[in-house]
């Protein structure tokens, strides 16, 4: 008798097509976008030095690299790619827009985050429509693991009131990573959608 054969999961393929809207991953990324507003009331309502604030800030920043983990092993998808980075920034915009409600960082940096994200968000719709997708660029994992730390200190107890000068240095910080990471991707979309106009 010959062999059975293997699995398709054994001989590489993956368990969702690009495609694919209901997935682990997704499903995942879907409960961060539900929970960012809620996290943004409890700071405005409970204050931002909280344990219990500080630790659901870690469980929801952490979940990115998990749900990003699953998509690559069971198949990344196109709703995916874009949800992702969405609620990445609804989880820190959120969060900055009650901290400063509550005097913890200043209107001015959360502002400019702002306006640099919705200005992308724009961009990578935009994009999308002309079936040019605008891939993750390292440098801007890093500037969105700076405005976690910024956000996560300002929740620490003692932190937040006691060490201001701290959280907004960090804070200014993931403002100059998030601009200049903003430049970068208007930059390679440019060129893109020129290629794709060309094609």
């Amino acid at each position: 008798m010959s062999p059975a054969a293997p699995p398709a999961q054994a001989v590489g393929q993956k368990a969702f097509g690009p495609s694919a809207l209901a997935t682990p991953a997704n499903a995942m990324t879907m409960a961060r976008l539900v929970a960012s507003p809620v996290l943004a009331v409890l700071i405005a309502v409970v204050g931002p030095s909280s344990w219990l604030l500080a630790v659901l800030w870690l469980v929801l920043a952490g979940s990115d690299g998990l749900d990003g983990h699953v998509a690559r092993r069971q198949g990344s998808t196109r709703s995916g790619a874009f949800l992702d980075p969405l609620a990445d920034k609804l989880l820190v915009l959120g969060a900055l827009a009650a901290l400063a409600s509550t005097g913890v960082v200043s209107w001015l940096p959360a502002a400019l985050v702002f306006a640099r994200e919705a200005g992308m968000t724009w961009f990578r719709v935009r994009a999308g429509r002309r079936g040019v997708s605008v891939p993750a660029r390292p440098l801007a994992k890093v500037k969105t693991l700076v405005q976690d730390v910024a956000v996560g200190l300002a929740l620490l107890p003692a932190v937040g009131v006691q060490h201001k000068g701290t959280i907004a240095d960090v804070l200014w910080f993931a403002v100059a990573l998030t601009l200049y990471t903003g430049l970068e991707y208007l930059l390679d979309a440019r060129r893109m959608l020129r290629v794709a106009g060309g094609a």
